[in-house]
């Protein structure tokens, strides 16, 4: 073989002996970080939040590493699948304007909401989430799952948030024109609480886009990695994944990779939680 390769036996020999370089024993150190993150972060990360949670941990690498060391690894993110439009007008919408106007950001906390409903098959039927977004911190403060669509759904998930953030009358909380938000019932609660609602445009996902890009997530890391029996099942596992994992575990790519608990509590860089 050395002869074919024109390589002296002295020469292959200590290069046998001599073992992997610094550079691969850090590669492989490394890569144990990784696959020790990417466990730890539900529903397959992909190189971005990776990244930042190694950034967190004060490990300072390039991004392009980390891609290479995951891509060694077999380890990739999951993708959504996509968009389908799932929002139904009523009959004899009671109108509001938008409050928002694409703007998802608040300086301060609880002074301007989001939500939304989506659905979810299971064995025994459909089961549907609505959901309250803060879009100071990002955190999901009010949620619902249930076997309905009423439009008690989206108000138990307002009595949550309201219950959780005791917010000052006038927050507002901007939704789709879906027949549960334009609904009497809907305004008059709003109307009995304080609220001020927010409608974006018809047909238009964009002008809710905080509520949209949640249920991607939350369709992506969870309900699509496995089959659900029962809308008590789907109940006890968006709990823990919503409570233990969304709000206070998974970097936000809005919040600069921190998570929105983090994000509460003042900090603004990850080079803050490093250090």
């Amino acid at each position: 073989m050395c002869r074919e390769l024109d390589v002296s036996r002295s020469g292959y020999y200590k290069w046998k002996g001599r073992g992997r370089s610094d550079r691969e024993r850090d590669d492989a150190l490394l890569t144990l970080v990784i696959e020790a993150i990417h466990a730890k972060l539900r529903g397959n990360p992909g190189v971005r939040r990776v990244h930042a949670a190694l950034a967190a941990a004060g490990r300072q690498v390039s991004r392009k590493r980390v891609w290479r060391l995951m891509r060694a690894a077999g380890l990739q993110g999951r993708f959504p699948k996509p968009f389908r439009r799932t929002t139904i007008r009523g009959s004899k919408p009671v109108d509001a304007f938008d409050r928002i106007g694409r703007d998802f950001t608040a300086p301060q906390p609880n002074q301007r909401w989001c939500g939304d409903i989506t659905y979810v098959k299971t064995w025994t039927g459909w089961a549907y989430l609505a959901t309250v977004i803060d879009l100071h911190d990002r955190a999901v403060v009010g949620w619902v799952v249930a076997d309905h669509m009423r439009t008690s759904l989206v108000t138990d998930a307002l009595d949550m948030a309201i219950a959780r953030r005791r917010p000052a009358k006038g927050v507002v909380f901007h939704s789709d024109r879906g027949s549960q938000y334009t609904s009497k019932e809907f305004a008059a609660y709003c109307a009995k609480n304080g609220v001020l609602r927010s409608l974006g445009r018809t047909g238009s996902c964009f002008d809710n886009a905080v509520a949209e890009s949640f249920f991607a997530t939350y369709k992506k890391e969870l309900v699509h990695t496995r089959p659900w029996p029962t809308v008590q099942s789907l109940r006890k596992e968006t709990f823990d994944w919503i409570e233990f994992y969304y709000n206070t575990a998974r970097p936000h790519s809005a919040l600069g990779y921190l998570t929105p608990r983090q994000y509460e509590l003042g900090h603004r860089e990850i080079s803050q939680i490093a250090a």
